[in-house]
């Protein structure tokens, strides 16, 4: 794709929120982004298991400048190539390849792999993440990040999974640099309701809980 723009991380400090959309069409993705925008909110992930990723990943691309829009669920070299063809500006993987991360390093695209344990987490960051996803961080929840922050302080972790309005404040409390959300985020009843103005109001107070604004 000609239009290589690279990932905004001004945009993307702003408001250190990954939203995570999982099968949606690109009709209702379009009225989504434009509440999210409204909100402050910059930065979208697009599974690659949704029907249509590669070709919502291009669209989104095209219509909204302000938007850093990437591809989730990345899990081999065949999803990458795809996701990046289509223009993804960052890669975010639910496991460890190796291939994937060293080469979106080399291409400088930004990638959040997926980590559980200590070891995986030191790994993925050895291999050049540019943070670490905590997945799933359900389980594990805001006493985690806080006890894998001690020892691994150096290393920037993006919790997801489990992250809702009410807890969000907590993660970031505990040493989280991000966090990932998807259906906590995009409220599935408003969605079906097509209530986009209430879905940016919700987008809003999610921001100022992770922002103080």
């Amino acid at each position: 794709m000609s239009n290589k723009k690279s990932f905004s991380w001004e945009l993307y400090n702003r408001a250190p929120i990954v939203g995570i959309v999982r099968g949606v069409s690109m009709d209702v993705m379009r009225d989504i982004a434009y509440s999210y925008l409204k909100a402050g909110l910059h930065t979208i992930e697009i599974t690659m298991n949704t029907p249509g990723a590669t070709e919502m990943i291009s669209n989104l691309r095209r219509e909204f400048q302000d938007l850093n829009v990437g591809a989730g669920t990345v899990c081999n070299m065949e999803d990458y190539n795809k996701a990046v063809e289509a223009g993804s500006q960052f890669i975010v993987t639910p496991i460890i390849d190796e291939a994937v991360i060293k080469t979106a390093v080399d291409q400088e695209i930004p990638i959040f792999p997926g980590a559980y344990s200590p070891t995986e987490i030191y790994k993925a960051w050895s291999l050049g993440a540019s943070a670490v996803k905590i997945f799933p961080a359900t389980q594990l929840g805001v006493q985690f990040i806080k006890d894998i922050s001690a020892p691994l302080n150096e290393i920037e972790l993006l919790p997801t999974g489990g992250v809702s309005l009410e807890n969000i404040k907590s993660f970031f409390e505990a040493g989280a640099v991000g966090v990932g959300m998807g259906s906590s985020l995009f409220n599935k009843k408003l969605i079906e309701e097509r209530n986009f103005e209430g879905l940016a109001e919700h987008f809003t107070k999610v921001k100022a809980e992770a922002t103080g604004f």
